[in-house]
């Protein structure tokens, strides 16, 4: 019924063994949270009642359901927008649209094919969140509702990321624009929902974070108006997919091939055609321009060596940023901004999540951009070019790092311009905002490098990505999920301590199997063990609210060791992983 895309795709999925290797390690993180957090409630209070009991089940929902509802949706946008995107990379996107296939068959299946990975990981979860309502707290029916609007939330991420995906040519204009539009979808209606003095039903229809955590409530089942917000919820994110889809069908065959595929002019046959064409059409000749000595830094400046095109994701970018400024500068007018942290049970202070938010994602799209930098090359044929060149592993290292760093200036300069607006309004020090830039210019530098160092190691384009964007993911969210729970349970450190580092421990082995699978180190090593517990530090001593210098420094030193842990091998030779990239047979040049 969907096509042999899909088939495909549902016949070779159960024949890899990662396909089981990410279910189990995604249930296996699950329990882990959900041991985590009952091993440090009860060093501090034993669930001896039935009211503590009732109350750990109902926290850890709480906090589960949002955790899975950002991965799973974030997984499906990504995968589903990289899918497409090497589909292009690999130039078989054309062979399909060459078949008998419709467009229906094209788009539905590359859609259903690439959500086979989060729909299976949200229902072999299902039984873990199901144990939640024997412990008291929770009850089944909530569940059913948050997979419900999970569900309902992942299709629709997945929907846009593929029409994105079959939209846009390169594989960071894929995955930042279905990063942005999904983002300014979400801030719009949020603004709806607070300005607008909509219904709270409208409300829940719009913003799926709101309708997750209406889902996860107890008064879901208690208040109609939730109960039938949910409802149109999932009803709506129906309705937008499908159109979402239905304009990817018409589009398709419009879209693709794009005007970089071009038809070469046919050869001179006779001496007539030769001289035709040897005379020039015109006797003006551009002139040659000026090359740096460096010329990847060159071409990274003064080329668009990332298409033109890359200028919607900065006017997409700089929208979204309008939004955020307009949320802090109604915090500062409205007094929010200025009240102290803790106040009505606040653990920070009010400008920090809309800044921490747009922080997030302009590391996000840094991070995607240094990775197709270096895949870029690799899908155009130039990095073999390069590797038999005079370049200099310094040149080429270098040349990408600071081009990547000059071509996202917008997406690093726009949320420190939001840092200075703060520090002249009095909402932080400038001590703090100081502290707070080194910090910020230390952590981009670090996904920079993140970025061409995972592309570096990686063949396929979509495998770089991914496994530079989860470690990002991890060191941002993961991290601070495992805080959370030390906030919330407040008691004894030296009891709390010993879960935690289990699951720091095992973050840093999964971490070293990122970076260092290929080409391990001790450096990297270290790095991989030390950075969660580095983070881990930064991030407790932010949420105490003490002196914000040791965060910075531990910051600066954390991520400066790792990012010349992965630099140092880079400059030391072209260390280029050609593994399955024609057929060749040697690993590196």
């Amino acid at each position: 019924m969907l096509g042999p895309v899909f088939n495909r795709e549902a016949l070779v999925v159960p024949k890899r063994p990662k396909t089981y290797l990410s279910r189990g390690v995604y249930v296996l993180v699950l329990f882990l949270l959900l041991c985590t957090g009952y091993l440090v409630l009860d060093g501090s209070r034993s669930l001896l009642t039935t009211s503590d009991s009732a109350r750990f089940g109902g926290w850890m929902f709480a906090l589960l359901s949002p955790l899975q509802f950002l991965v799973l949706s974030s997984l499906a946008a990504v995968g589903a927008a990289s899918s497409v995107a090497q589909e292009k990379d690999r130039r078989t996107l054309l062979l399909l649209l060459m078949t008998r296939l419709s467009g229906f068959e094209v788009v539905v299946g590359k859609l259903t094919a690439s959500l086979l990975g989060p729909l299976s990981m949200l229902v072999c979860a299902m039984p873990l969140f199901l144990v939640l309502p024997l412990l008291g707290g929770v009850s089944p029916a909530q569940v059913l509702s948050v997979f419900v609007v999970t569900a309902a939330t992942i299709v629709f991420a997945g929907s846009v990321g593929t029409v994105v995906g079959l939209w846009r040519e390169k594989t960071f204009q894929a995955i930042a624009l279905t990063v942005l539009l999904l983002l300014m979808y979400m801030a719009i209606a949020e603004i709806i929902a607070v300005i607008g003095g909509v219904p709270e039903t409208i409300a829940l229809a719009l913003s799926p974070p709101r309708a997750l955590l209406a889902a996860a409530s107890p008064l879901a089942s208690l208040s109609s108006a939730t109960a039938i917000g949910i409802s149109y919820f999932v009803g709506v994110s129906v309705l937008m997919s499908i159109a979402t889809l239905v304009f990817g069908v018409m589009k398709v065959r419009i879209w693709n091939p794009s005007r970089d595929v071009r038809l070469k002019a046919p050869e001179p046959e006779t001496s007539e055609d030769l001289r035709e064409y040897s005379e020039p059409a015109t006797w003006k000749v551009r002139q040659a321009r000026q090359v740096w000595k460096n010329p990847i830094l060159w071409r990274e400046i003064m080329t668009w060596a990332y298409g033109r095109k890359v200028v919607v994701i900065r006017v997409a970018f700089v929208a979204l940023f309008l939004l955020v400024a307009g949320a802090l500068y109604f915090q500062i007018q409205s007094g929010v901004a200025m009240e102290p942290a803790g106040r009505i049970g606040r653990a920070l202070p009010a400008a920090t999540l809309p800044l921490a938010a747009l922080g997030v994602i302009s590391l996000v799209l840094v991070n995607a951009l240094a990775v197709n930098a270096v895949t870029g090359e690799r899908d155009g044929l130039a990095l073999d070019l390069l590797l038999v060149t005079d370049l200099t592993p310094s040149e080429f290292v270098f040349g990408k790092l600071l081009g990547v760093l000059y071509v996202a200036k917008e997406m690093i300069l726009l949320p420190l311009a939001l840092v200075v607006y703060l520090a002249a309004n009095g909402v932080m020090t400038v001590e703090n905002a100081t502290y707070l830039f080194v910090g910020a210019i230390t952590l981009y530098v670090f996904v920079s490098m993140l970025g061409i160092h995972s592309a570096l190691n990686y063949v396929a384009g979509r495998t770089a990505t991914l496994a530079s964007l989860g470690t990002v993911f991890f060191l941002c969210v993961g991290i601070a999920i495992c805080m959370t729970i030390m906030v919330s349970f407040r008691g004894a450190f030296q009891l709390q301590l010993a879960p935690f580092l289990v699951m720091i421990l095992g973050g840093g082995a999964a971490l070293f199997a990122s970076l260092g699978w290929r080409n391990p180190s001790s450096a990297i090593f270290a790095a991989s063990f030390l950075l969660p517990l580095i983070t881990f530090y930064a991030i407790t001593q932010f949420l105490l609210q003490t002196d914000h210098l040791f965060v910075v420094f531990s910051l600066v030193v954390g991520y400066g060791f790792t990012t010349a842990a992965m630099m140092i091998p880079a400059l030391s030779e072209f260390d280029v992983s050609l593994d399955r990239d024609r057929g060749a047979g040697g690993d590196s040049a």
